[in-house]
């Protein structure tokens, strides 16, 4: 605070250092209650949770008037804290105890103390991942198209350019298939002289297009327009709805409510349900594309407002487990919710016989629930395994709005880089140089933010192996500049 005549009060920089240490001891407090809340007790709590806890703590505070107080005065604004919570407390406190004379509670962090949560968080990547690359830290993931079953040649060529990890959907293909692209993955590695982390995917209950039937050929959906989900296998059009399609969960219509909001194809298409019958719901269009939306076999359904109840696990994904464990070095959870659905996941390893097999694994985050209990996620895994997690912002977006899932990324990022798990950003990254072969600026942008992460997730498309060499390029300059929040100031040489 200042005088009348614009010079601080002598005892500015004492309340300062009261308020941070009043921040200090709250945060110490209310991490202790949410440390319980989170593990219930169970055992010596990891240190990457602890850190989390004390990290959620101080975020419930509107920081902002304090930072300022701080940056003027030429200290930390606390903006950095994510691995770091306590330590930086303690050191702003030594910091502002020099300055005033009044002796902190608590002892400044030394060197090691400090950075402990940036060594937790390397530790946990290269568990997930393996070691990262000399020249970058984040890894390139590499989702691989059917051809790669019988084209030993476009998986060597993906790892020559860079992929680190390789991503098998375990909804295509099937078991022989994934054997396939293994051994084929096996041998690039030694090719190549270093490990390719394999991540399977489970499909979990997707739910998708099956049979669709249009009054016309060729016809696009587009804003007011019917469309007729049908709970049986043939789907049906009338004058009241031209467009139809059968689903690959029956029982979802019969959830639905008058209201419900319904995606269609990663957001190409919203809707509300109008009305209800026996086994269909009629959906009308609200946004659609440019140029209107086909209706197609094989694209999936987001319901973000529909209680579906279903388990993340399904009877086809304890039969691809046996396969995942045999060939995988991580799973991909997909549908996960609750910190219970970790449990479901241990208890079905456990009747396959590998709960303690060293099979990592990767939370899909694609639902609001999943957000919200992502604490309680990180927390209920607890270094059982290596772990990790995956923005999956295609599904994200359309479950969440669109508007939303920019500032939502970079939250989970910040939860994640607090507990020390390895997060994976994914959907539509390069999109246009993966399908087209040459990117637009805007993926570009967005590519470089990626950067950010411990892992990024390209898709198939027929120029991935270019875009896997741009990224590698691309990561590689973006460490120059920043980790993590953190700008790094190398010397400039365009001026």
């Amino acid at each position: 605070m200042a005088t009348t005549d614009g010079a601080e009060r002598p005892d500015a920089t004492a309340d300062l250092m009261a308020d941070v240490l009043a921040l200090r001891e709250e945060v110490s407090r209310a991490g202790t209650v949410l440390l319980q809340k989170l593990t219930a007790g169970d055992g010596e709590p990891d240190a990457a949770v602890v850190n989390l806890v004390h990290y959620l703590a101080v975020r419930h505070h509107d920081l902002r008037a304090l930072q300022r107080r701080l940056m003027w005065r030429g200290l930390s604004s606390v903006g950095r804290l994510e691995s770091r919570v306590l330590p930086t407390l303690d050191a702003l406190l030594s910091v502002l105890s020099a300055l005033t004379g009044v002796t902190s509670p608590h002892p400044a962090p030394n060197e090691a103390e400090f950075f402990a949560g940036e060594v937790r968080l390397d530790v946990a990547s290269d568990a997930l991942f393996g070691p990262p690359r000399s020249h970058r830290r984040g890894r390139i993931m590499v989702t691989l198209p059917s051809e790669a079953t019988e084209d030993p040649a476009l998986i060597l060529d993906l790892a020559r350019k860079g992929m680190d990890v390789a991503r098998i959907n375990c909804a295509h293909d099937d078991s022989q298939s994934w054997r396939n692209m293994t051994r084929h993955i096996r041998r690039a590695e030694k090719a190549i002289g270093r490990r390719i982390a394999i991540l399977m995917d489970i499909a979990g209950p997707k739910i998708r297009t099956e049979v669709v039937l249009l009054s016309q050929p060729k016809v696009r959906l587009e804003a007011g327009d019917a469309l007729r989900l049908v709970a049986g296998e043939t789907p049906r059009v009338d004058d009241v709805a031209p467009f139809s399609a059968s689903v690959s969960l029956p029982e979802l219509v019969t959830r639905l409510s008058v209201g419900d909001r319904v995606g269609y194809d990663d957001g190409k298409l919203e809707g509300r349900v109008e009305s209800l019958a026996p086994g269909e719901a009629i959906v009308r269009v609200t946004h659609a594309k440019t140029g209107g939306t086909k209706l197609k076999p094989e694209k999936g359904i987001n319901l973000p407002d529909t209680a579906l109840g279903l388990s993340p696990l399904t009877a086809k994904d304890e039969s691809d487990l046996a396969t995942v464990i045999e060939c995988a070095d991580m799973v991909g959870y997909s549908f996960i919710s609750r910190a219970e659905d970790i449990d479901l996941l241990e208890d079905m390893l456990e009747r396959l016989g590998a709960r303690d097999a060293p099979l990592g694994l990767v939370a899909k985050i694609e639902r609001p629930e999943a957000v919200k209990n992502l604490p309680a996620l990180i927390a209920r895994v607890n270094s059982r395994r290596p772990f990790g997690v995956m923005i999956a912002r295609g599904d994200l977006a359309v479950e969440i709005g669109f508007e939303r899932v920019a500032e939502m990324q970079e939250e989970i990022l910040w939860i994640c880089e607090a507990a020390a798990v390895p997060a994976i950003w994914a959907t539509q990254v390069l999109e246009d140089l993966v399908k087209k072969g040459i990117p637009s600026r805007g993926e570009m942008t967005d590519a470089a933010m990626a950067a950010r992460a411990e892992c990024v997730m390209l898709n198939k498309g027929p120029a991935v192996a270019e875009a896997v060499a741009a990224l590698d390029r691309l990561l590689e300059r973006m460490d120059a500049h920043f980790l993590k929040k953190t700008p790094r100031l190398r010397a400039l040489s365009s001026w």
